[in-house]
């Protein structure tokens, strides 16, 4: 007798499939139309229907009363049936987040994973604290272009919780960096604005300069630096094309052309750092 030749297909490979996931959805229009179902079905009860944006209440309500459409075409009952499926694996995707939520708020509080077996209806800790992690997948996305779920491995959480953590750490490095460039950018410009009278200016370093007076008494938010940064770095570019056209610098005064020069460096190492 032939030896059965093994499969080879791995026992893991279920968890290493990409899961497929239902995501975002219009919830409450899918309700609104399992009511039109039932409206047309002359449903008698369809009044006490649960609200469109009360979804559980909804499913149940369809559920309980799927008798009422059996007089209606069999593709209206298909319809109404799958998107009763749809709608009941939204729940479960939705309940996880928040159950997830949930497990956070309890660690914060200082829950101990022995505390949230029984909730997370296991028998020790170490299978509350894999659950917890495994359902936490369903918050995170990998690293593939179009950012698929996390597999539900604790394994695959963890890699992709610190890959979250190293992303949050080098956004964080960027706004330190942005936060302190804004603190050099006021008095790079004000001193720029101090010596306006000392510099050889055309027409467009003018009228930079005009946009950066207006603005310069009001910045304080991240939106109001960034217009000001751009000012700036018009009013150089102005400055140095015009110096570039004329046989004189800019600068008319040592003072004024400190001034220029701070601003150029200023710029120069703005676009240059991450």
């Amino acid at each position: 007798m032939a030896k059965r030749a093994r499969s080879s297909l791995r026992t893991t490979k279920p968890l290493v499939k990409p899961p497929v996931r239902i995501g975002p959805l219009d919830a409450a229009a899918l309700v609104g139309e399992l009511r039109q179902f039932h409206e047309k079905a002359e449903d008698p009860d369809v009044e006490r229907m649960p609200a469109d944006d009360e979804l559980y209440g909804a499913l149940l309500y369809a559920e309980k009363h799927s008798p009422a459409l059996r007089g209606q075409p069999d593709e209206v009952r298909r319809t109404a049936a799958l998107k009763r499926v749809l709608l009941w694996e939204y729940v479960k995707e939705q309940a996880e987040l928040h159950q997830v939520r949930a497990v956070d708020d309890a660690r914060e509080a200082g829950a101990h994973w022995a505390h949230l077996a029984p909730p997370l209806a296991v028998n020790a800790p170490s299978a509350a604290y894999n659950k917890a992690k495994r359902l936490r997948a369903t918050a995170l996305t990998d690293e593939t272009p179009q950012a698929q779920p996390v597999r539900r491995t604790p394994e695959a959480v963890l890699r992709a919780e610190r890959r979250l953590i190293l992303e949050q750490a080098a956004e964080r490095r960027a706004q330190e960096e942005a936060e302190k460039r804004h603190r050099l950018l006021v008095p790079v410009a004000t001193r720029l604005l101090e010596q306006r009278d000392a510099l050889h200016l055309d027409e467009d370093a003018d009228y930079w300069l005009e946009e950066i007076e207006a603005v310069l008494p009001h910045c304080h938010t991240p939106l109001q630096m960034v217009s000001l940064h751009r000012y700036l770095d018009a009013a150089v570019r102005a400055l140095t094309r015009h110096e570039e056209r004329t046989p004189r610098p800019v600068g008319l005064t040592e003072e004024a052309r400190f001034a220029v020069t701070a601003a150029t460096e200023f710029m120069k190492a703005a676009a240059i750092t991450p």
